[in-house]
């Protein structure tokens, strides 16, 4: 805050004297030279950029087991600092030990594949991403405070997956897998949702409530995003296309695993917040077969997406998430517009065509806006 902003407040009559020059000591007392850690900053991304290059230009020539030590000694390194340095370091800035935890996972899986490099192994990816999470998973979870600490952890699981799917389909190329192995595959994509309940069932009982709260909105995220992801598959018929080696079973299998999931944020949540956030990741998983149902139909396919942001907008507004609800208004009217493209498809090409969709885009945004500052929550609550 500017002390040119608390003068004018006290001019403007919003605060008196005493008060301006509380404000006044206040920032002064915890101002941040940010101009000069900006050149700090500068300095030392240089420094590392230099040292990168340096190491870049003579890798060839550096012994791949030496390379593979030092890697392996700036890992030890970073755990040991964070197992016995903790504290001291959290006493100093609590960001410390977070950059010092994300930056040491970030070294536990670039170490793979700098193994597979040095001695010319061809594993599947999913290999290593799973060894890097049953090692470094833990240590992410135990000590992990913030948005990256988290999305490194649900983000390595939904990685891993697919990489698992997708080298079990051959890369989508093989469309006869059988029954048992479709659904094998469902489950497995679907179990990063499982993160959700188990998040929700430790943000009241851990010191560190945030992280688990970001990682279970990471968690409803995906659910949304794949059932989301489904309703535009279906729109454009690609279900059982080369890639998508799916059926009415697996999905089913996928949405059950959602509605286990959301039933399980409900119950360890058991306030309005909870419920709202299971009920999300629950009617995303009931989404899922439906999807399937309306592959190739185009207006269904629309319906089935808004009907799942329509659900969510209401739950917003039951939960007071003000954010959450104006992103399911903006997702309902973007989808508006894209249905009207693809319904007019032959009038685009003519100038009444461009004109009607203008218009039709112009009306929607007009509605959104007016939607959103007329019934969007007050305050925005804890979030999901």
């Amino acid at each position: 805050m500017s002390a040119r902003k608390i003068a004018l407040w006290h001019t403007a009559g919003l605060i008196d004297a005493e008060t301006r020059d509380r404000l006044l000591a206040y920032e002064t007392a915890h101002s941040r030279p940010l101009a000069l850690w900006g050149v700090f900053g500068i300095g030392a991304l240089a420094i590392g950029l230099g040292l990168v290059s340096v190491v870049a230009a003579n890798w060839e020539d550096i012994p791949g087991q030496l390379r593979l030590c030092v890697h392996l000694a700036l890992i030890t390194g970073g755990l040991a600092a964070l197992f016995w340095r903790e504290a001291r370091l959290a006493a100093a800035s609590p960001w410390a030990v977070e950059a010092l935890l994300f930056i040491t996972a970030a070294l536990g899986l670039t170490f793979f594949g700098h193994l597979g490099q040095v001695y010319q192994t061809g594993s599947p990816l999913w290999k290593p991403l799973a060894v890097w999470l049953v090692l470094f998973a833990p240590l992410l979870l135990l000590m992990g405070r913030s948005w990256p600490a988290a999305l490194a952890v649900l983000g390595g699981a939904v990685w891993c997956a697919w990489e698992y799917a997708t080298a079990s389909t051959n890369f989508g190329a093989m469309q006869d897998l059988g029954m048992g192995r479709l659904l094998w595959l469902a489950f497995v994509t679907a179990l990063p949702v499982l993160f959700a309940p188990f998040a929700a069932w430790l943000r009241g009982r851990s010191a560190r409530p945030d992280f688990w709260r970001r990682l279970e909105q990471l968690a409803l995220a995906y659910a949304v995003a794949g059932a989301s992801f489904a309703t535009v598959v279906a729109s454009i018929g690609e279900f059982g296309a080369p890639g998508l080696a799916q059926d009415l079973a697996s999905m089913v299998m996928g949405g059950a695993v959602a509605v286990l999931a959301g039933l399980g944020v409900a119950m360890a949540r058991p306030g309005v917040s909870g419920q709202m956030a299971g009920a999300i990741i629950a009617g995303a998983g009931l989404l899922l077969p439906l999807a399937y149902g309306a592959d190739d139909l185009t207006v269904p396919a629309a319906a089935l997406f808004m009907a799942l942001w329509v659900g969510i907008a209401a739950a917003a507004l039951t939960a007071h998430w003000r954010g959450v609800f104006q992103l399911a208004v903006t997702a309902i009217a973007l989808r508006l517009i894209i249905l009207s493209f693809e319904l007019a498809s032959d009038l685009l090409l003519s100038g009444a065509g461009l004109i009607a969709a203008g218009l039709l885009i112009l009306g929607v945004a007009w509605v959104a806006v007016r939607v959103s500052r007329n019934f969007a929550p007050k305050n925005e609550g804890a979030g999901a």
